[in-house]
C-alpha cells in the first residue's frame, strides 16, 4: 500500500465509525475471541440466507474445506473446478487427499464452461467447485440441473460473490454448501474471516466441531471428540467488524454497480480492450477486470502496472491460471491444457473499484489507461 494520500489502490475498506466503536466495545469487554458476537452475526447471515444453518470460520480456505469434509471427499475422489480463481479453491482439493481436475472456463463469462464439467465426470467425481469470478454468478440453473444428473456435490466458492444474485436470488440463500470470504478485499469485509452455508443442523454441528478440535462439550464440564478437526474459528472482534459491514452491503453493492457503469461509459474502446460482462443486476462487481490486448501493444502487462502506478493507480491481477503453477504441473498439467484460462489469465488486470471511490476516480483511472495504451498501440 502506497504512503502517497493521492495514490488510488484497486481497493479499500469501508468502515465507519460506528463499527470502529463496536470494535473498541468488544476489546473493552474482556471477551475477544469467539463468542456473543460471533452468534450474532451467524444469525444475521442466516436471517439473510432464508433461515439456512450460517456457521463462521477464520477464512473462506477454511470454510472450503470443511465443506469438502462435511460432503464426504476425500482420498480416491476426484474434484472438478475453474483454474481462473485463488489458488485456495484448488488447495483445499488436495488438502482433503481428493485429485482437483480442471475445467476450462466460458471466454464470454470467465466462470467455469459448465458443458466441459459435464464432459469431465468421472466415476471418480465427487463434487465441483464453481468460482463466481469478481462476483458474477455462474448459471445456478444448469450448475445444479448438470448435479443433479451425475449425483454431484456442490461447493460453491461464492467468496467474491456476497450481494450478488442469481435471478433474483441471492447467492446463499439456495443451494448446496456455499462459501463466502471476508477477507480485507471484499464487498463484506471481517479483516480476514469467511463463512459456510450450509442444509441442515447436522451439518451445522459437524462444522462447529470440525472448526474446533472436533470438541463436543457436555453441560456437566465434560467434553469428547469423535472426529479430527482443527483450529478454524472466528473472532468476536472480527464479527463486530462484519455486523458493521452487513449493515451497509446494500449500499456498497449499489454503488459498485454504480461505477462500473461508469467504467463502461467512460472506456475508450479504441484501445482494444475485451472488457468483463456489462451484468449490473446480479453481479456484485467485486472487481472491475478488463483484458490487456497484449496482441495490440508494444507493451507487457508488468510495464503497465508500473506505468499505471507512476500515475498514482494501483493494478491487481486476479488471476493467473494456476493450473499452470508448479504444484499443478507437476500432477499432470500442462500449457495449452486450459486455453480459454490461460488466455484470460495472461491478460486480466484488476483496476480500482470500491464504494469509497468518487466519480471521478473513475474518470481518472480511464483516462491513465487511455495515456498508457495509446502511444503503444501497433
Amino acid at each position: 500500500m502506497s504512503s502517497d494520500p493521492d495514490f488510488l489502490p484497486f481497493t479499500r475498506p469501508a468502515i465507519d465509525e460506528a463499527t470502529i466503536a463496536e470494535v473498541a466495545a468488544v476489546l473493552r469487554s474482556g471477551w475477544i475471541t469467539t463468542g456473543p458476537k460471533c452468534r450474532d452475526f451467524e444469525a444475521a447471515l442466516s436471517q439473510r440466507f432464508g433461515g439456512r444453518p450460517v456457521r463462521l470460520a477464520s477464512s473462506a480456505t477454511a470454510a472450503l474445506e470443511l465443506a469438502l469434509r462435511i460432503a464426504g471427499v476425500g482420498p480416491g475422489d476426484e474434484v472438478i473446478t475453474t483454474p481462473l480463481s485463488w489458488v485456495a479453491t484448488a488447495n483445499v482439493i488436495l488438502s482433503v487427499g481428493a485429485t482437483a481436475v480442471f475445467v476450462d472456463v466460458d471466454p464470454a463469462t470467465r466462470n467455469i464452461d459448465l458443458e466441459r464439467v459435464a464432459q469431465a465426470v468421472t466415476p471418480r467425481t465427487r463434487a465441483i467447485v464453481p468460482v463466481d469470478l469478481a462476483g458474477l454468478p455462474v448459471d445456478r440453473d444448469r450448475l445444479y440441473e448438470m448435479a443433479r444428473r451425475h449425483g454431484l456435490r456442490v461447493i460453491e466458492d461464492a467468496a467474491q460473490s456476497f450481494g450478488a444474485n442469481w435471478r433474483g436470488r441471492e447467492v446463499g440463500a439456495s443451494g448446496d454448501l456455499v462459501a463466502f470470504s471476508f477477507h480485507a478485499n471484499k464487498n463484506l469485509t471481517t479483516a480476514e474471516g469467511g463463512c459456510l452455508v450450509m442444509n441442515s443442523e447436522a451439518e451445522a454441528r459437524c462444522f462447529e466441531k470440525l472448526r474446533l478440535q472436533g470438541v463436543t462439550r457436555h453441560a456437566d464440564g465434560g467434553m469428547d471428540v469423535d472426529l479430527l478437526g482443527g483450529k478454524a474459528n472466528l473472532t468476536d472482534v472480527a464479527a463486530a467488524i462484519g455486523l458493521g459491514q452487513l449493515r451497509h452491503i446494500e449500499a456498497f453493492t449499489a454503488r459498485r454497480r454504480e461505477l462500473a457503469r461508469r467504467y463502461f461509459e467512460r472506456w475508450d474502446r479504441a484501445l482494444g480492450c475485451a472488457l468483463p460482462p456489462a451484468d449490473f443486476e446480479q453481479s456484485n462487481w467485486h472487481m472491475f477486470q478488463p483484458l490487456l490486448p497484449l496482441e495490440r501493444i508494444a507493451l507487457s502487462r508488468g510495464a503497465f502496472i508500473e506505468a499505471m502506478r507512476a500515475q498514482g493507480i494501483g493494478v491487481g491481477v486476479h488471476y493467473p491460471a494456476m493450473h499452470l503453477f508448479t504444484l499443478y504441473r507437476e500432477r499432470g498439467y500442462a500449457p495449452g491444457d486450459m486455453p480459454a484460462a490461460e488466455h484470460i489469465g495472461a491478460r486480466t488486470v484488476t483496476l480500482p473499484l470500491f464504494p469509497l471511490m468518487r466519480d471521478e476516480d473513475v474518470d481518472r483511472v480511464c483516462a491513465a489507461v487511455t495515456r498508457v495504451l495509446r502511444p503503444v498501440l501497433t
